[in-house]
């Protein structure tokens, strides 16, 4: 499975505030070392990708990260944006890793099931 034309996917929800200013702050972090391409999973090349995937993952209320060909979503997906930025954010990755799995999932399904609440504030 390619990740886009050029390199890695993260995959946002175009329809939500919240998700369009996580990826303007990305943007304007990325590293040129190690690109990452911001797609709207509703514009043409994203939802070419998103059927691409396995059912499940196509269902799956998050942003979708395709590294190395490979999708990441929810808490894993967000940390991992982390190795495309410069490196003094590089630096928190190891952090939020320790977290435990089920803690970081539970954290990130609050916030995903409110992100239109909370962009309008």
């Amino acid at each position: 499975m390619e990740s886009s034309k050029n390199g890695d996917a993260l995959l946002i929800d175009g329809h939500c505030g919240m998700c369009s200013k996580l990826g303007n702050f990305l943007s304007k972090r990325v590293s040129s070392k190690t690109p990452l391409n911001i797609i709207a999973q509703e514009g043409d090349s994203g939802a070419s990708i998103v059927s691409s995937l396995t059912e499940e993952v196509q269902n799956v209320d998050s942003v979708i990260l395709i590294r190395n060909g490979r999708p990441y979503y929810y808490s894993s997906a967000g940390i991992r944006c982390l190795l495309y930025m410069k490196w003094w954010w590089k630096i928190i990755y190891p952090f939020a890793w320790v977290v435990p799995l089920p803690i970081r999932n539970f954290v990130y399904k609050i916030i995903a099931k409110n992100r239109h609440k909370i962009s309008k504030n």
